[in-house]
């Protein structure tokens, strides 16, 4: 019998072999061991993950429910998607649960993406647009930012082509931390063509630091707008992948189709329903976070350093390379981003803390940059 000698990978699609894997913040344990550092020692600065961690709601639903995990979860996700109509004054059948605010992002991908379609994203925004519109194939069109790396949205509006299927707009930005003002998104959405799905990604608005655009408002007003929202960033549950989209109902029936049953887990679903709820933890946290960034603006002003001012929980630190400093702040156990994935290799990308862990940082970038 003659060997076979063919690498089954040279059957992969050429498509998938072009995708760049998603590069998350390293985590806490690799870190400590790389660096023969204590766990204990280590902050985590990198993936705009919650300050003050998990919502107290959330917590005490989980421990309540956790003998419950031998049971499915509910398919359609009906309690929780209720609770998010009634928060967001729309009805549950325009409300689409993903595993995380990126299944959304697959699920639209699924629908509306092909190799006879293109996708008109930005440059220096979230790095999923770009892989989703590669894993189907379709034509990505990535227009610059304004040169204080604020979206352009008139720009995007004008790239928009005969053949565009999705245009998605990140607001605020990730990783700038810019925010698309009212009148500005009021302006762009009116002039988008109804046949092109307008996707706007607003993980952060929970935590926004400045008012957030009233978006919803477009699910009525507009056939081809949905809004993607996150439990990640503002209650929490960033490690239960819990996410939402809010769109006219039969945009969302399409999105149903393409859903895996069963694709959000009972805990996260549970602990979404109380977490939801929780106003007071959100006010703790944007109150943190406020604060927070004052300090660090403060120290980026008397470093006489370069920063881009924030709308959420994270700034974009001008260090001139950022590789390296990031590199440098790991040795000393503090995570944070380099912007190098992004074509930023100047900055850094910091995650608000707790005032300890923001002092540690400080401090150590401030040794650091003092030492060169």
């Amino acid at each position: 019998m003659n060997k076979i000698t063919v690498n089954i990978t040279q059957k992969i699609n050429t498509r998938i072999k072009q995708i760049s894997p998603y590069d998350p913040g390293k985590p806490i344990e690799v870190a400590a061991e790389n660096y023969g550092l204590d766990v204990n020692d280590i902050i985590k600065l990198a993936s705009n993950e919650s300050a003050l961690g998990v919502s107290p709601a959330a917590v005490r639903a989980i421990r309540e429910n956790a003998e419950s995990c031998f049971r499915y979860p509910e398919g359609s996700a009906w309690k929780l998607r209720n609770k998010i109509a009634n928060k967001f004054n729309v009805s549950a059948d325009q409300i689409i649960m993903g595993n995380g605010s990126n299944e959304i992002l697959t699920f639209i991908g699924h629908c509306f993406m092909n190799n006879a379609t293109s996708v008109v994203s930005s440059e220096h925004s979230f790095a999923v647009y770009k892989m989703v519109t590669q894993l189907y194939n379709a034509r990505s069109i990535q227009v610059p930012v304004t040169p204080d790396l604020v979206l352009d949205i008139h720009k995007m509006v004008d790239a928009v082509e005969s053949d565009t299927s999705v245009i998605f707009i990140c607001n605020p930005n990730n990783p700038t931390g810019t925010m698309i003002k009212n009148e500005d998104l009021d302006s762009a959405v009116g002039k988008i063509p109804e046949d092109v799905l307008v996707v706007i990604d607003e993980a952060y608005a929970e935590i926004a630091l400045e008012t957030m655009p009233d978006s919803i408002r477009y699910i009525t007003e507009k056939p081809n707008v949905i809004i993607c929202r996150t439990f990640s960033k503002a209650y929490g549950l960033a490690g239960l992948r819990l996410g939402f989209g809010i769109g006219p109902e039969n945009l969302v029936q399409a999105l149903q189709k393409v859903r895996q049953p069963f694709n959000v887990n009972l805990i996260a679903q549970i602990a979404g329903s109380a977490a939801i709820d929780d106003d007071e933890f959100i006010t703790q946290s944007k109150q943190n976070y406020q604060e927070a960034k004052l300090y660090l603006e403060k120290f980026c002003k008397d470093l006489g350093l370069k920063y881009i001012p924030t709308t959420t929980n994270f700034m974009l630190i001008d260090v001139r390379d950022g590789i390296e400093v990031t590199e440098q702040l790991l040795k000393r156990g503090i995570i944070v981003r380099s912007m190098k994935g992004y074509d930023l290799a100047q900055y850094i990308r910091v995650t608000f803390g707790t005032p300890d862990e923001n002092q540690k940082f400080v401090n150590v970038l401030r040794e650091l940059l003092n030492k060169e």
